[in-house]
């Protein structure tokens, strides 16, 4: 897409997405480069409503993190043009009205993925063998050894076959296991090498014995997982959240937790960042902190990539990474 150089908009940055150019400084360099003036979100962590609303008035573009960028925030920024996120994630960009205020939206949808992929294997194997709670347990003077399970021995289900669900079912062929799959538009080109069977969202609740979310969080995903679905769940199967925390019930999950309806669970992300929930106080809950994507490599790109596209309108050029049409019509 062919854009114009903004002539009396102030060219200016505002960087909200922390940390920012400090595992590789590149993505400052490109700006500094080419003479682009920018600001790195002076309060050093994510931002609330408010905050960013205060923050954005003279700037033309911005390098987003998952910040809310609402019609509110918006209104207070009269000369914005661009919004360049710094990741995959679009339910924090209200993109009716970016579109309503003539604000282009771009995002590196590829960049963070093969990151979020390896953490969700790696979740996997320590739920199954139980690493977390065996570690917390030894630094308590508790030595206890868990009975587990192997992945080649589970049936997995996967709901979300995008960019990163692929790549957990590529990472998943050396372990051998059976998987289930799901998807709004199933990709059988995809699925054939590997086996898939693919199969509604209840046949996975009620057959496999570890169920991973990669869906992006729209109107029609929110609290996907609620008591009605969990209740579908075996309760020795295990739960992974690395795509967006309000795709769960947080008080369902607590509550199937509790009780033994489910076995454990895995979760990156939450409603409210930074977490400080009743999820805190589950031993079979195993929580980070919003880090799937936090490669070295993977956060790296996604800098480079968001700049990058910055820079291009900026001058001018054809942007690379638009937010497509589709996405638009899921987060209506």
């Amino acid at each position: 897409m062919q854009v114009t150089p903004p002539k009396d908009l102030e060219r200016r940055v505002l960087i909200t997405t922390v940390p920012f150019g400090e595992i590789d400084p590149k993505p400052l360099q490109l700006l500094e480069a080419a003479g682009i003036d920018y600001v790195i979100n002076p309060i050093g962590r994510k931002l609330r409503e408010t905050e960013l609303a205060d923050l954005i008035g003279k700037f033309g573009i911005l390098i987003a993190g998952t910040e809310p960028i609402t019609a509110t925030v918006m209104d207070q920024a009269p000369h914005l043009r661009l919004i360049s996120r710094v990741g995959i994630g679009l339910d924090s960009v209200d993109l009716k009205a970016a579109r309503q205020r003539n604000v282009l939206v771009s995002y590196t949808p590829d960049a963070p993925a093969p990151a979020v992929a390896e953490l969700t294997v790696g979740m996997m194997l320590s739920l199954l063998r139980h690493i977390s709670q065996t570690d917390r347990g030894m630094r308590n003077g508790i030595w206890q050894r868990y009975m587990g399970r192997r992945l080649a021995e589970i049936t997995v289900g996967v709901i979300g076959v995008g960019r990163v669900g692929k790549r957990v079912i590529q990472h998943l062929q050396g372990f051998g296991c059976p998987i289930l799959a799901n998807d709004l538009q199933p990709d059988f080109e995809f699925g054939q090498p590997y086996q898939l069977r693919w199969v509604d969202k209840e046949t996975i609740y009620r057959q496999a014995d570890l169920i991973t979310l990669h869906v992006p969080l729209t109107p029609d995903t929110h609290h996907l997982i609620d008591t009605s679905e969990l209740a579908l769940i075996q309760p020795q199967a295990f739960l992974i959240n690395t795509a967006r925390g309000p795709v769960i019930r947080e008080q369902a999950l607590v509550k199937a937790l509790q009780t033994g309806k489910l076995a454990g669970a895995a979760i990156d992300v939450f409603e409210q960042e930074p977490y400080s929930g009743a999820l805190v106080a589950l031993e079979n809950c195993l929580l980070t902190c919003h880090m799937g994507s936090c490669s070295r490599d993977c956060r790296s790109q996604m800098e480079i990539e968001a700049t990058e596209e910055a820079i291009r309108f900026l001058k001018g050029e054809p942007l690379l990474g638009l937010v497509p049409e589709t996405e638009y019509s899921l987060h209506r």
